[in-house]
């Protein structure tokens, strides 16, 4: 098992990703180069990001990695909303996308607040 595979946060975001994806299938196909590529790209940035901070030395570096895998995952909450918004997602599935994005974020900025400050 890989390092980063034994931390929640990545197991998470790894699920968040897997449930964009399934979501996503049901879009219209004229956003298959807009809304449903972004959100996406930003939900799989998430646990990409945690794994490559988790294969990187220090926990500074680690540290960055984390606090860009908290950017996605604010960028997949307004995405998500904007997706109810426009009626592309239904309201359960974006309370259920949305509790699992935010369960992420908060194992994220636990992991993040551990690793220490980038600065120091």
């Amino acid at each position: 098992m890989l390092a980063h595979e034994r931390l929640r946060a990545w197991e998470l975001g790894h699920e968040l990703t897997l449930e964009v994806y399934r979501a996503t299938e049901r879009w219209p196909k004229q956003e298959l180069y807009g809304l449903t590529s972004q959100i996406r790209r930003a939900a799989a940035s998430v646990p990409a990001c945690l794994a490559e901070g988790a294969a990187r030395r220090g926990r500074r570096e680690f540290r960055r990695y984390a606090d860009i895998a908290l950017g996605s995952l604010a960028e997949v909450g307004y995405l998500l909303r904007l997706a109810k918004d426009l009626s592309l997602l239904e309201a359960h599935d974006f309370d259920r996308l949305d509790d699992l994005r935010r369960r992420t974020g908060g194992l994220t900025w636990r992991l993040a607040r551990a690793l220490g400050k980038t600065g120091s």
